[in-house]
């Protein structure tokens, strides 16, 4: 690859990876506010039944050098954060980055096996659309998409869990899962999977949005120039018609697949960083629950990365915009 290539893309990272290091930061603070605000702490919750005054909690609190004010309580969390400690959990007592990377694998997997279905579903009944309009075999089809992805996730889960556990057998796995590593564990994985992937309203915004662009796309002079030399109109309409579109629909709705798979993970109890952050808000496991913001606010930039870089890719000259 040519230097003049690598550059405006080396110019968006060094700017987005700069842009997530203060969002980490706002977001790390935001949520920390929260949690201090909110009735109770991990220290009382510590001590529940076994010290039964405020002033020997106190007292005990000063013995064990635990900071009083909001500010040196947050400073002592950053300063460890930024040397890879990000504390430990309340309720098991182990370190909370083993725990949220470990638990955060398993929404990864969770929510790119999503985005594969959403986009299996999507993009060919969007491409068809915009090349045939409405016709007899898409509308059926589009109304069909709008119709599953207005359903609540929650509702769904338990329908696919009943169809296909309980009437048919075929996944007589359902909330057995064991992050044991089990040969047929990934078999258990395809009906979250499956769920998180036409619910949450994706597929429908995809189909329309992938429709609407390609439609402009085949519109616009170059594509009817290509059409007339009788060249490939979609390696002409690839890039923009379809790369684009789908690298920044992606990247809008991975926090909406994030917060959809919070409710996946507790109706077919799957051990992932959603789970696990309801857990650990019942339980008031405050390092927990910074821990998980801090990584969902990594993955949703790295999607946004993701489709910086590929459209200065395709557009180098969208790195001086």
């Amino acid at each position: 690859m040519k230097l003049s290539a690598i550059r405006p893309i080396a110019l968006v990272l060094s700017r987005e990876l700069t842009i997530t290091a203060l969002l980490l930061l706002g977001v790390s603070f935001v949520v920390f506010i929260i949690l201090y605000l909110s009735p109770g702490d991990p220290f009382s919750v510590l001590l529940e039944g076994q010290v039964s005054t405020e002033e020997a909690r106190e007292g005990l609190r000063e013995a064990m050098g635990v900071p009083k004010s909001w500010y040196s309580q947050y400073l002592s969390w950053l300063t460890n954060m930024l040397q890879g400690n990000f504390g430990t959990s309340v309720r098991t007592g182990l370190p909370v980055l083993q725990e949220v990377l470990r638990m955060g694998l398993n929404t990864v997997v969770l929510t790119i096996g999503s985005l594969f279905i959403t986009l299996l579903l999507a993009v060919p009944l969007a491409l068809y659309s915009a090349v045939r309009g409405t016709d007899r075999i898409s509308w059926p089809l589009t109304m069909f998409s709008y119709v599953i992805s207005a359903l609540p996730v929650f509702w769904l889960g338990y329908i696919v869990i009943y169809f296909f556990t309980h009437k048919l057998g075929i996944f007589p796995m359902a909330f057995g899962y064991s992050s044991g590593g089990s040969g047929s564990a990934w078999l258990y994985a395809l009906l979250p999977i499956f769920v998180l992937g036409i619910g949450n309203g994706t597929v429908s915004e995809v189909i329309r949005f992938l429709r609407s662009e390609m439609s402009r796309v085949m519109a616009e002079d170059y594509i009817r120039t290509a059409r007339a030399k009788g060249a490939s109109v979609w390696k002409h309409s690839f890039k923009e018609g379809l790369l684009i579109p789908v690298t920044e629909i992606i990247a809008s709705k991975i926090p909406f697949i994030l917060g959809g798979a919070v409710i996946v993970e507790q109706v077919f109890n799957w051990p992932g960083m959603g789970k696990m952050a309801w857990q650990a808000a019942q339980d008031r496991d405050y390092p927990v629950i910074m821990g998980v913001a801090i990584l969902a606010a990594v993955l949703v930039r790295l999607g946004s990365l993701f489709q910086s870089v590929v459209y200065v890719a395709v557009n180098p000259r969208a790195s001086k915009e």
